[in-house]
């Protein structure tokens, strides 16, 4: 069983929600992105998603572009990336970890090279979000092989047809992006994310995570109302990119406390 399956399972026996935030890695600055994990797992992040700094992030907006701008500029790279989870790692074993990127800096590191460091480091999960899930079957039984599990977005556009696909393949959870169009943007629509969900389900029988539009404690506690999990992410980059550097761990902890207890009172 993974890590995330367990954390999943865990709090469904306990009736809570998964919170699960995204901080993309050396970002603002490099010696942050561990106290900041740490910080965050401290202050309830159930899981956290990790992301992989690209150029060309298509699906996100000016927020997380920015923080992959400055990450890259400060020469972050996939073995950075590796190397802020295994030293996560040496002081919590336990949180689940994720990374959230795009297909090119996983085939520029090799993807079956990626499986296996990713592996060793003590990476939980992989969401690439521009490998459809008719386009990565290997890929995802490399990491399923490795105890790693392959998450996949789905979206107000997505058919049944894909839905079934993604549940055939998917395993850890799936990524509900709520909106149309890229992190951080437009008005969350919790009406429209209920009447969606159970359609999700219909096709898909690992949880739901929704993310996209939530930006604070209302917003996440009206999505944990009808899904499994909360992902927040801009707001979050929004908050550290104007910390000070001692205080960028304390700064995402503080946030995260916030969303954890909105979360447990829904």
């Amino acid at each position: 069983m993974s890590r995330i399956q367990a954390t999943f399972e865990r709090l469904a026996s306990e009736g809570r929600k998964a919170l699960i935030p995204f901080v993309t890695a050396g970002d603002p600055y490099p010696d942050t992105t561990v106290p900041l994990m740490l910080a965050m797992a401290e202050a309830g992040a159930d899981v956290i998603e990790l992301g992989v700094p690209f150029s060309d992030p298509m699906a996100d907006g000016p927020v997380i572009q920015r923080a992959a701008e400055r990450a890259l500029k400060q020469g972050i790279g996939m073995p950075q990336v590796l190397n802020a989870v295994r030293e996560f790692r040496l002081s919590n074993n336990i949180t689940p970890v994720v990374l959230m990127g795009y297909a090119n800096p996983v085939e520029r590191y090799g993807m079956a090279r990626f499986v296996l460091d990713a592996k060793a480091a003590g990476v939980d999960g992989v969401l690439v979000v521009d490998y459809p899930p008719e386009e990565c079957e290997g890929f995802a039984a490399l990491l399923k092989a490795q105890d790693m599990d392959p998450i996949f977005l789905l979206a107000p556009t997505s058919t049944d047809a894909r839905m079934q696909r993604v549940g055939q393949v998917a395993s850890g959870y799936v990524y509900y992006v709520s909106l149309k169009g890229v992190t951080g943007a437009g008005h969350l629509d919790t009406a429209a994310v209920a009447a969606m969900i159970p359609r999700i389900r219909r096709f898909v029988s690992v949880p739901v995570g929704v993310g996209f539009g939530i930006r604070d404690a209302a917003t996440a506690r009206a999505v944990a109302d009808v899904s499994d999990a909360v992902v927040i992410g801009s707001k979050l980059v929004e908050l550290l990119e104007s910390a000070a550097r001692d205080n960028v761990a304390a700064t995402g902890g503080q946030f995260i406390r916030e969303i954890r207890a909105a979360l447990d009172a829904v």
